[in-house]
């Protein structure tokens, strides 16, 4: 519940200005890993954005009709698709950012540098501890399932 309840805050700071610009949170980014690229394929998208694969399908469909991205076929697998920002989408991103790195600011105003720090490595500590796929429930080693 932490987690979320910090995930939420953190969100409530940026939602209002990405609504501005009629973004959500998982479009922003979406848009960010693409900028950060050439181009990807879905799959690799929504590894990027930790995202299910339907979820960044609804949001390439929308970013797409808005061309701020576009979809081409790879020229090594014709099953394949890739996905690249425009142009558009880079003037979006080099518009939005200002306001975006003054909301980080306010967080690590808010916060404080070393706890932002902190927090960020203790995070970095986390997913990598939970990299692998969990195991089943019903695979828990006796004493984790007690806990």
């Amino acid at each position: 519940m932490s987690l979320l309840k910090a995930h939420e805050a953190v969100l409530r700071t940026f939602i209002p200005h990405l609504r501005a610009h009629q973004l959500s949170p998982q479009q922003w980014r979406v848009m960010r890993a693409l900028a950060e690229v050439d181009a990807l394929d879905v799959r690799e998208l929504s590894d990027a954005c930790s995202l299910l694969r339907p979820s960044v399908s609804r949001i390439l469909q929308n970013l797409e009709q808005r061309r701020i991205v576009v979809r081409q076929p790879c020229p090594s697998d014709s099953r394949r698709s890739l996905i690249s920002i425009t142009a558009k989408g880079l003037k979006l991103i080099a518009d939005i950012a200002p306001e975006s790195e003054a909301r980080y600011e306010y967080i690590e105003e808010r916060f404080g540098t070393e706890n932002l720090a902190t927090l960020y490595g203790l995070l970095e500590s986390l997913v990598e501890s939970l990299e692998s796929t969990p195991p089943a429930f019903g695979d828990l080693p006796d004493e984790v399932a007690r806990q």
